[in-house]
């Protein structure tokens, strides 16, 4: 019993791991960027992302000089205003992962920006948030030579595949 669930553990593990690889990242406004679109087309964002499919787990990327991006509500990209913000960043190079099925309002954060178009609608589809994760492994001890710092996946490989490397060992 305990070696299917240690398979088991392994498989969803490894599917989790599978899930996360096929999301994908969208670069907003191509080669352009993130950028105050030309007066003539005020709606190149929200054509854009109409032309594409975002699933759960998707993630946009922004690269912009000298502006923002902001995550907002519907009222505030409606009225395009920035004053509170769900998410902001100014970094220049900025990924928003796309955590749930829904509607998404993006906006540049800069005076004036968001009225000349610099605003986006991103719809979300999905069965709603990935599946809870397995409960985790016993933590195995730390040998001495660890590296402090171990990312919390890597610490999960590591204990699954301690558990399950005897039972494949043992079979053979």
């Amino acid at each position: 019993m305990a070696n299917l669930v240690s398979l088991g553990l392994l498989l969803a593990l490894l599917g989790a791991l599978c899930r996360h690889a096929e999301a994908t990242a969208f670069e907003v406004g191509g080669d352009d960027g993130w950028v105050v679109p030309p007066a003539n087309n005020g709606g190149k964002y929200n054509q854009w992302a109409s032309k594409n499919r975002f699933l759960v787990g998707d993630s946009v990327h922004f690269k912009y000089k000298k502006d923002s991006v902001m995550v907002v509500t519907e009222d505030d990209y409606n009225n395009c205003r920035a004053s509170h913000p769900i998410f902001f960043s100014n970094n220049e190079d900025t990924e928003v992962e796309l955590d749930r099925p829904g509607l998404f309002y993006f906006i540049s954060g800069v005076t004036g920006h968001c009225e000349r178009g610099q605003r986006m609608i991103v719809k979300v589809i999905g069965q709603g948030a990935p599946p809870p994760s397995p409960p985790a492994p016993p933590s195995p001890p730390h040998p001495s030579g660890a590296a402090p710092g171990t990312s919390a996946l890597a610490s999960a490989i590591a204990a699954v595949a301690m558990m399950v490397l005897p039972v494949i060992v043992h079979g053979l």
